[in-house]
């Protein structure tokens, strides 16, 4: 750290220029001699960052900030309060590769003590010091790899997090869950020795399906999507967990929360249909969490097509996704479409369809935006067809 950059002098000249253009700032050189320009610049482009996705440290005066890279991995403060939410409560906790330190913030509020385990010795230096300034009395920084802590200890933890890097020192960036480091699989039995309950956090490209072959004792698992972007997979093991996993799609928005629950590997009966009066795309998080019959049979709506996961009601139903009202279903030309748009321009979707979205619009001449809604998609009857909606 240069606790140069803490001068009040030197925390007003970053407020003054978080808006300004980087590199025309860089060229101007610093104004501060203990302070270089590229560590102003890496003070105001991490701060930028946090605006939105931490407004708690970024609302706090004289915050330390780390290169942009640590701002980018960790937690947003919405997805680290979701965490906080539902794991057991209790007296300790250890996050295991703790980073900028945003999940132990969140964890340290319904946790009485809570230890943070991060290698890198300047990033831990940073979080000690942050944690003051936001006045959170109940963590221990410790500047080492997690798991070495963890030997070197006796305690037993009510919650141990982990978020294990997505790069691997010898294949660069990795994505198989043994691949991460530290290698959850190679080291769980051991630290289930040392907790009741873990909470993983993993990339939310990887497979639902295979994590779950990879790993033992999971309870829950968590699709945590953020105004519909999935940004978050959560996997919940417990130590005396034998039942099937459930499955829990979030999708948060602002102050609210749309979830949709059901149980991994559960078979349902659904129907099939042509488009009825009303069409429904579900969310991010429901796709993620491969939620497909899920959602019809608990909706008791019909999917349009086996591989196609878009459904449809004569009654209009509440539902987590979008909701339309079809207007017309038609085959995809340009002449019948011209017939049903007022102008050239149309929100367009495809599910199920062989083109992108950027080739239909390049095919079609149809610019982005308007009021309509273009659903290109395969029916039942494995036509492609083109859904003109409007937004309920």
């Amino acid at each position: 750290m240069n606790n140069s950059l803490l001068e009040p002098e030197v925390q007003a000249f970053i407020n003054e220029n978080l808006h300004v253009d980087l590199q025309q700032l860089i060229l101007k050189g610093s104004p501060f001699e203990q302070i270089s320009i590229q560590e102003l610049a890496s003070q105001i482009e991490s701060k930028r960052k946090a605006k939105s996705k931490l407004p708690t440290w970024f609302n706090t005066k004289a915050i330390y900030y780390p290169p942009k890279v640590s701002i980018e991995q960790t937690s947003s403060e919405i997805t680290a309060k979701y965490k906080a939410d539902i794991v057991a409560k209790g007296d300790t906790f250890l996050d295991l590769t703790a980073g900028f330190g945003v999940d132990s913030y969140y964890f340290a509020q319904v946790f009485k003590n809570g230890i943070h385990c991060e290698l890198n010795t300047s990033l831990s230096q940073i979080v000690t010091y942050n944690y003051d300034k936001l006045a959170v009395k109940n963590i221990k920084t410790v500047a080492q790899d997690g798991l070495v802590y963890l030997k070197n200890n006796n305690e037993f933890f009510d919650l141990i997090y982990i978020d294990p890097s997505r790069r691997n020192a010898t294949k660069g960036k990795v994505f198989l869950l043994e691949d991460y480091e530290p290698n959850v699989i190679e080291h769980l039995d051991f630290i289930l020795t040392k907790t009741a309950q873990i909470l993983i956090k993993v990339s939310p490209l990887l497979d639902i399906s295979q994590v779950l072959n990879s790993l033992k004792k999971v309870a829950e698992v968590h699709c945590v999507a953020v105004a519909n972007e999935v940004k978050e997979l959560l996997f919940l093991l417990k130590k005396d967990t034998v039942k099937t996993p459930i499955i829990k799609a979030i999708n948060l928005i602002k102050n609210k929360q749309d979830s949709f629950v059901f149980s991994w590997k559960e078979t349902f009966n659904i129907t099939y249909a042509m488009p009825k009066k009303y069409l429904y795309e579900p969310n991010a998080a429901v796709l993620k969490a491969g939620a497909f019959e899920a959602v019809a049979a608990h909706y008791n709506m019909a999917k349009l097509h086996k591989h196609t996961h878009l459904y449809t009601s004569d009654t209009l139903l509440d539902f987590v996704g979008r909701r339309f009202e079809i207007q017309a279903v038609l085959k995809p030309n340009k002449k019948e479409l011209k017939k049903h748009l007022v102008t050239n321009k149309a929100n367009i979707t495809k599910r199920n369809y062989p083109q992108t979205v950027a080739e239909i619009r390049k095919k079609f001449k149809i610019k982005d935006g308007g009021d309509s809604y273009l659903f290109f998609t395969t029916l039942l009857d494995d036509t492609k067809n083109v859904l003109i909606c409007k937004r309920i």
